[in-house]
């Protein structure tokens, strides 16, 4: 929590920086708690508690930059702290990019609280939070004779930042998040463990789901049983809405400035151009209320605004930062997107699947990457195979090789399934002729 002292203790900090040598300067001061009970067998395994605060500034002196960070947040402390940096910073390179946003980029305050805050976090008894995973555990525990272990957890915690800098930004955000998760491995055919879980996660206790988690991880794991491999082959690739971000995540990646400006991006040079299929509109929607990821501006204090990534699969902007922009001779944007929302087709995972001939469904991956610069990628998947219309056969230790581009200019379906907790809203996917590697 940040309270008044705290603020006030910032912008002390700030006159003080400016008052012994720095030209210009922003700091943010934070606030972090969380706490976890982990729980193996419905008995208690591991407990965390940690909390955090701390003052970070970035100086400009002289045409030079530093960044600095402490938690003690004591003035006398903070005024060798921060006189050590000035000082340490005049030792640095120059550097003419390093400069403050222009302020009239700044979000300027007034609009609706964003509601990221749930004022029950501090009553809620910490025995309720270790029933809430027990409960978990006892849903899976004594159901099948193959289970070999029950691991589940219960997570909440708080994050609070005030942020200033020296030429008019001044902001604050804080929110809340609660998190309840299961995982159950078991015997299967020979040496197979397989394993499988399920979480749901919230920014308000009310409405964070806490019955049903450990049900539904058993039913995940027991369909994974008799995994296989099977042949190679070109296959209509169907991924649920758990695993789709990790297809967009490489997409996004090659859009920050500082991939651009350092020419490690797949997609330089393709602003406008048309990057995927037609069913490719992903949008960065920074402010609906009560959604993780809705920000009223970034970390540079620059306001965020509704804006298209890909519209109809033609790439619409880049995500660059201050820093980016002076370095590559361009208009910044933002320097990241907040809340992802990839626009929804009309069916659920099971309708999509049902549409399928001959594919698979993939619903995890097992290592892998994707080369920054080529967009060319290999990931392992397990899934099942699907086959007109129907699982029939869980697979694993199977991969899927393509480029990026090549993927998502093939993309025929989208679901309308994304994970509404989260702060990338990806549905189901589906692909035609993705290429697996098996047998």
């Amino acid at each position: 929590m940040i309270t008044d002292n705290n603020k006030n203790l910032a912008q002390w900090a700030m006159d003080y920086a400016l008052k012994n040598g720095c030209q210009s300067a922003k700091l943010v001061l934070y606030s972090n708690s969380n706490a976890s009970f982990e729980l193996r067998d419905a008995k208690m395994d591991k407990l965390k508690q940690a909390s955090e605060s701390g003052l970070s500034i970035s100086i400009f002196v002289d045409g030079r930059f530093g960044t600095y960070s402490t938690n003690r947040l004591d003035k006398k402390e903070l005024e060798s702290f921060i006189k050590n940096g000035i000082e340490s910073t005049r030792y640095l390179a120059e550097d003419e990019a390093r400069v403050l946003p222009d302020s009239s980029r700044y979000y300027k305050g007034g609009k609706p609280d964003l509601q990221l805050f749930d004022g029950k976090f501090y009553d809620i008894n910490p025995d309720d939070k270790v029933t809430i995973a027990r409960a978990a555990a006892e849903e899976v525990l004594g159901k099948d004779d193959r289970i070999i272990s029950v691991s589940t957890s219960y997570s909440d915690g708080e994050d609070a930042a005030y942020r200033l800098t020296s030429n008019g930004f001044e902001g604050e955000s804080k929110s809340t998040w609660y998190s309840v998760a299961a995982e159950v491995a078991m015997r299967g055919e020979g040496e197979a463990r397989p394993s499988s879980y399920w979480y749901d996660s919230s920014l308000y206790f009310d409405k964070l789901i806490k019955s049903g988690i450990g049900v539904k991880a058993l039913e995940r794991v027991m369909m994974k049983l008799g995994q296989k491999k099977i042949a190679s082959g070109k296959y209509t690739m169907v991924v649920d809405p758990m695993n789709t971000s990790n297809l967009v995540d490489p997409m996004i990646s090659a859009l920050y400035g500082s991939s651009l400006q350092q020419k490690d991006s797949f997609l330089l040079d393709k602003l406008n151009t048309k990057i995927g299929a037609d069913k490719l509109n992903l949008m960065d929607e920074p402010h609906l209320i009560g959604a993780n990821g809705s920000r009223y501006f970034d970390s540079e204090g620059v306001a965020t605004e509704r804006r298209p990534i890909f519209e109809n699969g033609i790439l619409k902007t880049y995500f660059i930062d201050t820093y980016n922009s002076k370095k590559m001779g361009v208009a910044p944007t933002i320097n990241s997107p907040s809340l992802l929302v990839l626009q929804p087709g009309n069916k659920d995972l099971n309708g999509l699947v049902a549409d399928v001939q001959k594919g698979i469904l993939v619903t995890g991956f097992n290592g892998g990457n994707s080369n920054s610069t080529t967009g060319d990628f290999s990931y392992g998947i397990e899934g099942f195979l699907i086959e007109n219309g129907k699982l029939t056969q869980p697979i694993n230790e199977m991969n899927i090789t393509g480029n990026m581009i090549t993927l998502w200019s093939s993309l025929v379906a989208v679901g309308n399934d994304p994970q509404m907790s989260s702060s990338w809203r990806i549905p189901s996917l589906v692909f035609d002729e993705v290429n697996f590697s098996g047998l």
